[in-house]
C-alpha cells in the first residue's frame, strides 16, 4: 500500500469519528455546527499553507473552486437535507452508496482494471454496510421522494468529486487549496442557517466538540482525502470506506451511545473481510 492510499485511510478513520463528535456537540442546527466545524478546518489549513509559504496555492482557476466546493458543500447540503425529509436509516443507506460508486467510477474516469477480487471485496463490503445500516428499519417506509433523491444526489456527488480528483485537469491542483474550499463551504453553510435554521450559538461545553470535528473529520480529513484520490489507489479506498460506518458505530457503543448487536459484528466481519480480499487484489 502506498503513502498516498495510506493517507486515504487516514481519512476514513478521522471520519469514523464524525457521528461522535457530531453527537457530543448537539443539540446545535446542522448547518450551524457544519459551518463552524468547516471554519475551524479551514483557517487550521490556512494557517499551516501560510506557514509554508504557499498561500498562492489557493489561486486556482473557477473550474477547480466549482470542483471544490461543489464537492465539499454539496455533499453535506444533500445529506442534511437527506436526512430532514427522509427517515435517517434509509437516508443514510442511500448515501453509503458512495463508496461503490468510487470503485466503479474509477474504470471509466481513471482508467483502472477491475477485477473479480476486488469486486468480490466490494460487495461483501456493501453487504456490511447494508446489513449495518438497515438493521431495525421497516422498509423505505415513509419520507418523501425529494429526500431519497437527495441522499442518492449526495452519494454521487461525494463519488464524482472524489475521483475527478486524480483525472488529469484536476490531478495537478495542490492539496493546499482545499484550505479554500472548506473556508468556502464555511461561508455557504453559515448562509444557509442563517436563512433556514433558527438562531443559535454553541455553549462553551460544545466548543470542544467543534474543535475536534473541525481539526479532524471536517478538516485534516479532507487534505489527506485529496492525497489518497488523487496519487492513491481509489479502488481500494472506495472498498475500505465501507469500514467507516461499522467503525463509527462501535465508536458509539464505546461511548455508551448504543448497544453491541449480533448484526453490528456480523457487518464488521463482512467489511473487515471485505476490505482484506479487495486489499491482495493486484
Amino acid at each position: 500500500m502506498t503513502p498516498a492510499t495510506l493517507a486515504g485511510c487516514a481519512a476514513l478513520l478521522l471520519w469514523a469519528f464524525l457521528a461522535l463528535l457530531a453527537r457530543l456537540a448537539q443539540p446545535l442546527p446542522p448547518l450551524l455546527l457544519t459551518g463552524l466545524a468547516f471554519a475551524v478546518g479551514g483557517a487550521l489549513g490556512v494557517a499551516v499553507v501560510a506557514a509554508r509559504g504557499r498561500l498562492g496555492a489557493l489561486r486556482q482557476p473557477a473550474i477547480v473552486w466549482l470542483h471544490g466546493v461543489g464537492g465539499l458543500a454539496g455533499y453535506h447540503a444533500l445529506y442534511f437535507a437527506a436526512l430532514a425529509l427522509a427517515p435517517p436509516v434509509e437516508a443514510n443507506l442511500l448515501n453509503y452508496t458512495w463508496p461503490l460508486l468510487i470503485v466503479l467510477l474509477a474504470g471509466p474516469l481513471r482508467g483502472l482494471r477491475l477485477g473479480p477480487r476486488r469486486l468480490a471485496g466490494v460487495a461483501l463490503g456493501a453487504a456490511g454496510a447494508v446489513l449495518l445500516l438497515a438493521a431495525g428499519a421497516q422498509g423505505f417506509g415513509g419520507g418523501s421522494p425529494a429526500g431519497y433523491a437527495a441522499a442518492a444526489g449526495a452519494a454521487v456527488t461525494w463519488a464524482f468529486y472524489s475521483v475527478l480528483a486524480g483525472t488529469p485537469r484536476l490531478s495537478g491542483v495542490p492539496t493546499e487549496a482545499v484550505a479554500g474550499f472548506c473556508l468556502a463551504s464555511a461561508a455557504l453553510a453559515l448562509l444557509g442557517h442563517w436563512a433556514f435554521e433558527p438562531a443559535a450559538s454553541p455553549a462553551v461545553g460544545q466548543w470542544p466538540a467543534i474543535l475536534l470535528l473541525g481539526a479532524g473529520p471536517v478538516g485534516a480529513a479532507f487534505f489527506l482525502w485529496d492525497v489518497g484520490m488523487k496519487r492513491g489507489d481509489p479502488r481500494l479506498l472506495g472498498t475500505l470506506a465501507y469500514a467507516t460506518p461499522v467503525a463509527s458505530t462501535l465508536l458509539l457503543v464505546l461511548a455508551g451511545e448504543g448497544a453491541l448487536s449480533p448484526a453490528v459484528l456480523l457487518a464488521a466481519a463482512l467489511v473487515v473481510g471485505g476490505g482484506a480480499l479487495a486489499a491482495t487484489a493486484r
